[in-house]
């Protein structure tokens, strides 16, 4: 952390930092971890296109999990061939840019999990519009009796109604099912910090495994599949391995942010930060910061607040967290801060940061630093 600093030093903070040395370590792990199975880019946990686009030139990985139908349109047009929409759009606007245009086209793939989603398309485009590449989303979650372990996605669970769906979007003219989406949220994204934890994930590794192959199995029966993507930054040893997984997807483990510190199959190895003056000290041990309060989306918690890093030994203050002005830090080493000096954060998610700053600063190994525009620094905000 010391060198990003000094190298760093003459910029303005707040600002964005990325370690290139860290980051082509999680690169390279990732494709490790994977086990051979091509690894999808997760554009949401990066949203630098430049980032984005090197990651996709090193083998190993091949193409983008996008999180909006219009960054979908906005990357096709920007020359990346491949892109599979993680969520259901509603956004109209961006499917007539779909239609509009071979190229997208041909490059991007909808997500869905019920009819619904297919009228909404008709009805925005009209029902002559040329064949839409689709993908449907399977329910990966754990259910215990009435016990829900998971995240509330798809309404699509058992292999019966994945198969009767699939037998309606085949009989639908201007749709073309081509794939299969299983995110396993509570294995991908939990930590394993109890016995309880790593018991609801084993379990939940041997139902979808299990309820996987009989998905494929039937929705092959109805329609060639190219795509059987699974996985997420905590879970790529466990998906890779199941022969009926084509692709994992991989986002976060590129910048590695605080929620990913305790997962027993890897170490993290944290690459991106941002940096906070401080501007005043109320006490000899507390220094206020300017901004940083910069709390991740989800359940709101003190595991979605960022995390003071460096120095070592500073932390929040319970009673304030951190500020969209002012975050104030205290620590024994806060005594030898001063007006002026720079605090080290890490963000508890990884793309959500980048929401932020118009440009992250990549500090290379040679010790150049280049500065990467985001999707803000672009002038996008897909929401």
């Amino acid at each position: 952390m010391e060198r990003l600093d000094r190298l760093t030093r003459g910029l303005e903070a707040p600002y964005a930092v990325v370690d290139g040395a860290a980051l082509a370590h999680n690169t390279t792990e990732l494709v490790r971890r994977s086990g051979g199975v091509g690894v999808r880019v997760a554009s949401k946990s990066v949203r630098v296109r430049e980032i984005i686009a090197r990651t996709l030139a090193q083998d190993g990985f091949g193409g983008v999990m996008s999180y909006s139908l219009a960054e979908s349109v906005w990357l096709a047009d920007h020359g990346v061939g491949d892109l599979l929409l993680a969520y259901p759009t509603a956004d109209r606007t961006a499917l007539a840019d779909l239609v509009a245009k071979e190229h997208r086209l041909a490059a991007i793939t909808l997500m869905v999990d019920s009819l619904d989603h297919l009228d909404l398309i008709d009805a925005a485009v009209g029902t002559d519009h040329p064949p839409i590449r689709l993908c449907l989303d399977i329910d990966s979650s754990l259910k215990l009796g009435p016990v829900h372990v998971g995240v509330r996605r798809s309404p699509v669970h058992d292999p019966d109604e994945a198969v009767a769906l699939a037998r309606a979007i085949a009989a639908r003219p201007g749709f073309d099912l081509v794939g299969l989406m299983f995110y396993d949220a509570q294995v991908a994204g939990l930590q394993d910090s109890s016995p309880l934890v790593r018991l609801a994930k084993s379990r939940s590794v041997e139902d979808i495994v299990a309820r996987r192959a009989a998905i494929v199995d039937g929705v092959r029966s109805v329609t060639d599949l190219q795509i059987v993507n699974a996985a997420g930054t905590g879970s790529l040893e466990t998906m890779s391995a199941d022969p009926y997984v084509t692709e994992v997807t991989a986002g976060s483990g590129l910048f590695m942010p605080t929620l990913f510190d305790s997962y027993d199959a890897f170490t993290a190895t944290p690459a991106a930060f941002y940096a906070l003056s401080v501007v005043r000290k109320p006490t000899p041990d507390i220094a206020t910061l300017y901004s940083g309060g910069y709390a991740a989306s989800g359940a709101a918690g003190k595991d979605r607040l960022p995390t003071p890093v460096w120095p070592r030994g500073l932390s929040l203050i319970g009673t304030e967290g951190a500020g969209e002005v002012q975050t104030p830090v205290r620590g024994r080493v806060a005594r030898g801060l001063r007006v002026g000096d720079r605090v080290f954060m890490r963000h508890a998610k990884a793309g959500e940061m980048c929401e932020r700053f118009d440009a992250v600063h990549l500090v290379g190994t040679d010790g150049t630093v280049e500065t990467l525009p985001t999707y803000r620094g672009e002038g996008k905000n897909f929401g």
